[in-house]
């Protein structure tokens, strides 16, 4: 069985030090860092952990 592969075009536009707008084929999302802690408008977060070590997880449903 073949996977399926497609072309992804994302583009990050920066907004200010620790803010950017995401625009991709999916549409337009905002993305804000407070300390190791990323947040973005369409409900995913992202943790910076000591080591290398990266949590990715959601904050709404």
């Amino acid at each position: 069985m073949l996977a399926r592969m497609g072309l992804n075009y994302r583009k990050i536009i920066k907004t200010g030090k620790d803010s950017w707008l995401n625009v991709s084929k999916s549409g337009v999302s905002g993305s804000k860092r407070i300390g190791p802690v990323t947040i973005n408008s369409r409900g995913g977060i992202s943790v910076k952990l000591p080591g290398g070590l990266n949590y990715r997880g959601r904050w709404k449903k």
